[in-house]
């Protein structure tokens, strides 16, 4: 019985199962969501994990908002003032911000926060590249000396999503960047519960009762950010048949990624609605060690390129329904004004494996062990992984597949040593197509080495076409960068894309309020 028959089985074997083994609710005041894996690490600077993310949009504020039509807006910030030709911006902070700890929210926690952000994430590295310093005035006023006009920088600080530039107490903010912080303190409208944590299993957040809303609209990450529940618990159920009984029975409120093949069920329910709330999808793709071999070498990047099929990689994932995934997607998200055409002929060119493992030998591959990591708990990423590998063993190279959790997959992934010493090869991963709509954004796409993303690509053509695009006069030249960016990416190869597909949730219809984009927890009432 192939995977997506015995899914199909398991879909409708799921409507007729009891309730799991879950607490039910008490009361109106506890919203249950199910996460697509674990939160493993509470650090939302250290990982790019999007479990990570979702917490870290409870947790934490940010100084700006983004809107769902992706523009900034004051969130922590009451107001700002742009100087000297644009290259001296002071923000101030609302009056009233209190951590969770109990401690106000200073200027200096905002500086020391923004300066551990900007080590790690894109768009961080651009805004710190072009500020002289950035200060506290006085314990409300930031300032930023720049070196140059940042146009982008409201819209920096406004990130919602992979390595959010979120606000926690100095204390936390002076950990080494490449360290995790020991606590989640942050001055978002909830806190989160770390005594009640229960690894691989059960996360806790606490209505902030100190935090006070700014005025507003709620839109996505700007606006009022309004908790209507006390409490917030993620229920790990990594067995998809068995989250989507628990939604069905109402032992939990919402499953972030119900299995595609379930959708019918769910949909069938009349007390749970199925719904496509981020607009801009997931971009699949495998991540390539750069530093080890065989990947260290461009030739053999290319011919994976040239081997993965985004369309089975997609039908894996997401079924024949093809208005649910694209399969010609490059090195941006294909909603993105950053997305072209341009050299995708490239990308799983390929299915005469015989001439490919001609290629790769030719290519310069010596039967090196390829070990490709497996995050088997979360089905996008498992379904992908094992078409890719299965590619890569049919073109000739020595695949060992290692199969783990999510948690320990983004462990493991951190190691830079050679595969005999506990590091890696490969692992697929994916990014919002929020993150991969723009250059400044793109942090798969960065090639600045040991400094950029898990893989360490090294190119600096790359990043000689993303220092220009920050610099770009208008959208129209803009977009042609881009569209030279991904024909570099295409000699380069940073990352092999795998296509993209648009997620639907689920979630009963008691919950009302949910905004667009990501999930965010302010705003929602349940009934």
């Amino acid at each position: 019985m192939d995977r997506r028959r015995f899914l199909k089985t398991s879909a409708a074997a799921s409507a007729l199962l009891a309730a799991p083994s879950l607490a039910l609710g008490q009361g109106n005041n506890v919203l249950r969501f199910v996460p697509y894996a674990d939160v493993a690490i509470i650090d939302p600077i250290w990982t790019t994990a999007y479990a990570t993310r979702t917490h870290a949009l409870l947790v934490f504020d940010t100084l700006f908002g983004l809107d769902e039509n992706l523009q900034p807006q004051p969130q922590m910030v009451e107001g700002h003032l742009v100087e000297d030709g644009g290259k001296r911006w002071t923000l101030t902070l609302r009056p009233g911000l209190v951590f969770h700890d109990g401690t106000k929210v200073l200027a200096r926690d905002c500086v020391a926060s923004l300066k551990r952000w900007g080590v790690r994430d894109a768009f961080g590295q651009a805004v710190m590249a072009a500020t002289d310093e950035i200060v506290a005035a006085d314990d409300r006023t930031i300032v930023f000396r720049l070196k140059r006009p940042f146009p982008l920088l409201a819209h920096a600080l406004a990130r919602p999503s992979s390595l959010i530039p979120v606000m926690m107490p100095e204390r936390l903010a002076l950990t080494d960047p490449f360290k995790q912080i020991p606590e989640a303190i942050g001055s978002g409208p909830f806190s989160y519960v770390m005594g009640e944590r229960v690894p691989g299993a059960r996360h806790i957040y606490a209505r902030h009762a100190a935090y006070v809303p700014r005025q507003g609209t709620p839109s996505f990450t700007a606006g009022a950010r309004t908790a209507h529940v006390d409490r917030v618990e993620f229920q790990v159920i990594p067995d998809a048949a068995t989250a989507a009984a628990a939604l069905q029975s109402g032992a939990v409120d919402w499953v972030e990624q119900p299995l595609i093949d379930l959708l019918p069920v769910l949909k069938a329910n009349r007390d749970i609605v199925v719904e496509i709330k981020d607009p801009f999808g997931w971009c699949g793709q495998v991540r390539l060690n750069h530093t080890q071999p065989p990947f260290d070498n461009p030739a053999v990047r290319r011919v994976i390129l040239k081997g993965l099929n985004q369309t089975e990689c997609m039908q894996a994932v997401a079924g024949a329904d093809s208005s649910l995934w694209k399969d010609r997607t490059g090195f941006f998200g294909a909603v993105s004004e950053m997305a072209s055409e341009a050299g995708l002929e490239a990308i799983g060119s390929s299915s005469d494996y015989g001439a490919l493992k001609k290629e790769l030998i030719e290519a310069g591959y010596k039967g090196e062990r390829v070990v490709f990591l497996s995050g088997q708990d979360v089905a996008r990423i498992s379904a992908v992984c094992e078409v890719a590998a299965e590619m890569m063993r049919k073109i000739g190279m020595n695949v060992d597949f290692v199969p783990a959790d999510w948690g320990t997959v983004i462990q493991r992934i951190a190691k830079r040593g050679p595969v005999e010493e506990g590091g890696w090869s490969c692992y697929v991963t994916y990014w919002s197509g929020l993150d991969l709509a723009t250059p400044a954004t793109n942090t798969p796409l960065r090639a600045n080495g040991a400094k950029g993303a898990t893989g360490w690509p090294d190119s600096p053509a790359i990043e000689a076409l993303r220092d220009k695009w920050l610099t770009a006069g208008d959208l129209a030249e803009q977009k042609t960068i881009a569209r030279d960016l991904q024909l570099q990416a295409l000699k380069d190869v940073p990352f092999v894309p795998a296509g993209q597909y648009f997620q639907p949730v689920a979630y009963r219809k008691n919950l009302t309020g949910m905004l667009k984009g990501v999930p965010v927890f302010t705003n929602i009432r349940k009934s």
